[in-house]
């Protein structure tokens, strides 16, 4: 709800350059995911230990609180140390598809962490549309206020309507073998695992470069006329995309692999952002953004299959952690990327990079898997 409108709230505080409001739009984006990046592996591990479910309370009413205050801000450093100190609780999303993904049978489990997928790209469809129409008519503030409730309510919901079954293991004593050297060494050690977890950050990259800007580039489409409204559409079409085909994709790695369907939606989603460096209305941004939204909605349900395929029980969730930390690690370096790349080279160099980076990844993730296919045989 409020990511169609950050770039616009920091307008708010009467600094009117374009380069200082793109600079410093990247950063309150980038700099939730410092301490996000810090913290995930520390959660995974004491949610394998104490349970998930109160990991996900502990994190829905940290939100809560952080939120609350972006409405009360009154410049931008408040903006930044709020968004930095957010980091901390920044996860929910994440755990809940480790809470999920550890209960799951291997064989379904790209089928159900994409019918998961469509309940977070609900929200990402919904949210800024929302937020857009609600920035719009009642102001920033309350929009925050409003977002901080619903953050709450999440809160509750999850304390009073989850019940978490603990995932059986055959040696209770074993999962205390696993120390931290160990997972890390688990993952190094496996190069297809280590390339699939890699590109959790090379997605984020690309997808969060461009976060910062959307809101401008809408407006630089269309004027400045009912902008959060519009931004938040821009925001949501690309979730109607994700919502009708993520289900599908986990589905499809199911029978035919969970790489190979990575690999096959890197090349395409690189290939979607392409174009967007040379669009000249807001109807056209809209159907790349969809098409970006049928392609993107794939990849996290097929990678998050493959790592649980691939991590013992006794370590998934701190295994996932760590891939939660290569999302946040994404997440932080993508908005300031974008914000750097337009500030020198417009909105145009956003796309044109953050294209490359995905279909390099795409080129180095098959690289691997062709390499591993020959090993095996």
């Amino acid at each position: 709800m409020i990511m169609p409108f950050i770039s616009l709230y920091i307008q708010t505080y009467g600094v009117a350059t374009d380069a200082y409001i793109q600079k410093w739009s990247g950063l309150i984006f980038g700099i939730t995911f410092v301490t996000a990046f810090i913290f995930s592996p520390i959660w995974g591990r004491i949610g394998d230990k104490y349970g998930r479910k109160n990991i996900l309370i502990i994190s829905a009413s940290g939100l809560a609180v952080t939120v609350l205050l972006m409405g009360f801000a009154t410049s931008v450093i408040q903006l930044f140390l709020l968004r930095f100190f957010m980091g901390i609780f920044t996860g929910f999303i994440p755990m809940s598809q480790a809470l999920i993904s550890v209960q799951t049978p291997k064989e379904i489990a790209g089928k159900i962490l994409g019918t998961l997928q469509t309940g977070s790209v609900a929200g990402t469809l919904l949210g800024p549309l929302l937020g857009g129409v609600l920035a719009d008519s009642f102001g920033y503030p309350f929009t925050f206020k409003l977002v901080s409730i619903t953050l709450f309510l999440s809160a509750v919901l999850v304390l009073f309507g989850v019940k978490e079954m603990q995932a059986t293991i055959s040696e209770l004593e074993h999962a205390k073998f696993y120390s931290r050297r160990d997972v890390v060494l688990h993952i190094l050690r496996d190069p297809m695992l280590l390339v699939v977890m890699l590109m959790s950050a090379v997605v984020q990259i690309a997808h969060f470069s461009i976060q910062p800007i959307l809101p401008l580039f809408v407006e630089d489409l269309r004027g400045s006329t009912q902008i959060a409204l519009y931004s938040g559409l821009a925001f949501s079409i690309a979730g109607l995309g994700n919502l009708l085909m993520a289900r599908r994709w986990g589905k499809l790695g199911d029978k035919v692999g969970y790489v190979k369907v990575i690999i096959v939606l890197l090349f395409l989603v690189g290939l979607s952002y392409f174009p967007l460096a040379f669009v000249t209305g807001f109807g056209q941004l809209l159907i790349l953004r969809f098409f970006i939204g049928l392609t993107l909605g794939g990849i996290d349900p097929a990678r998050i299959a493959y790592i649980r395929d691939k991590a013992p029980i006794e370590m998934q969730g701190e295994v996932l952690g760590y891939n939660t930390s290569l999302r946040f690690l994404g997440n932080m370096i993508g908005p300031a990327l974008g914000g750097f790349v337009a500030s020198f080279f417009g909105f145009s160099g956003v796309f044109f990079v953050t294209s490359g980076l995905l279909i390099v990844g795409g080129v180095i993730t098959l690289i691997v898997f062709m390499k591993n296919k020959r090993l095996k045989y």
